[in-house]
Parts: structure tokens; sequence; C-alpha cells
């Protein structure tokens, strides 16, 4: 079992960067793969990004490569997501999620655990 809660979300300006943290409880993580997600009103929820926990090997989709970065930190059981350059379409609720594999996956469907999401607004 993984509980995951989300943090650092909040209102920012185009052009500004936020980090969102995702504090995992579980007793090992090493077998595991975390994503990031997001979800704007009345649209899908939609692929971020992934980290892999025990090789670190990370994957993005398109909309944020070379914008967003996920890392993690080991003793602290925490990922991360730093968002830079932010845009207005970047508006959504963000959630993290675990995958029990070592493998990295792209869809909601992949993903076992979720958090309660964190509200990122960005204004224009």
């Amino acid at each position: 079992q993984v509980q995951l809660v989300e943090s650092g979300g909040g209102l920012v300006q185009a052009g500004g960067s936020l980090r969102l943290s995702c504090a995992a409880s579980a007793r090992t993580l090493i077998t595991y793969t975390m994503g990031w997600f997001r979800q704007a009103p009345v649209k899908e929820r939609e692929f971020v990004g992934a980290i892999t926990w025990s090789g670190g090997t990370t994957f993005y989709a398109d909309s944020v490569k070379g914008r967003f970065t996920i890392s993690r930190d080991i003793a602290k059981k925490t990922v991360y997501l730093q968002m830079n350059s932010l845009k207005p379409e970047d508006t959504a609720i963000y959630y993290c999620a675990a995958r029990p594999a070592i493998v990295l996956g792209t869809s909601v469907n992949d993903y076992a655990y979720w958090g309660q999401g964190t509200q990122v607004t960005v204004s224009s």
C-alpha cells in the first residue's frame, strides 16, 4: 500500500515557476515508478511525466518537455515536479501516482495509487 500527498500548488503568472512535491509513505519504493498527471476542467486526466524510483529514469509528455523536470529524494521518499516557463494552458489539478513496476507507464490505468491532487493556476 502506498499513500501519496502532494503539495506546492498555487497561483503563478505566465513565465513563472512552481515546484510540486509528492511525499510517499510505503515500506519500500524500489520497485515503483512515480508519475505526474494533470487534469484541467472538462478534460481527461493526462500524463505529464514519470520517473523510476530505482534508477531515476525519466520520461515526459511532449507538451512539457524542456520545461518540466521530475526528480526524487530517496531518503525523504519524495518526488518533485519542477515546472518552469509556465503557460496558462498548464492550469490544472496535478496528481502524483505510483505504479508497482520498474517500467515507465504513461496511462492512467498503469498507476494503482493516487494522491489527492494540488491546484496549479497560471494567469496570463
